[in-house]
């Protein structure tokens, strides 16, 4: 069974909800899940676990404020994460255009940058044509986590 890291980022809890209902679902079946609702970089340094990062995006297509602390740190002092798998789940509003699911990107291109290896498509939730996020992200996680093993 493996472990995963999920670092959240929320503005309304619509992500909070996701990651901890794949907590709940992943722990059910024997999975070791942690989620960061306060993401710090020494937890994300301190193991070698899959990462999966599960965010909203602000209306400026940004990192909400709970998890701008990490992605501002992570950017400043880019440790090493050579091979580390990752994963992308990102919820956000298409009517926003060019800013939809922004900070998906933002934490994927930072992450990139510390030599961590992106597994999968990153999984965009649009507000618009969903109303359960949970729904869309339980299977991708399951099919993901067969993927970073």
């Amino acid at each position: 069974m493996a472990s995963v890291q999920i670092l959240v980022g929320t503005v309304y809890g619509g992500a909070l909800l996701t990651a901890r209902t794949i907590r709940e679902a992943l722990a059910a079946e024997g999975h070791h899940i942690t989620v960061h609702e306060q993401p710090t970089l020494a937890g994300l340094t301190g193991n070698d676990d899959p990462v999966l990062v599960c965010t909203s995006t602000t209306g400026q297509g940004e990192v909400p404020p709970n998890l701008l602390p990490f992605y501002l740190e992570l950017r400043d002092q880019l440790p090493q994460q050579p091979g580390r798998p990752f994963g992308v789940i990102v919820l956000g509003d298409s009517s926003y255009g060019d800013t939809y699911c922004g900070a998906g990107d933002l934490m994927e291109e930072a992450l990139l940058e510390t030599g961590a290896r992106k597994v999968g498509d990153t999984l965009r939730i649009d507000a618009m044509e969903t109303t359960e996020p949970e729904a869309e992200a339980l299977p991708w996680v399951r099919n993901w986590l067969k993927h970073v093993a």
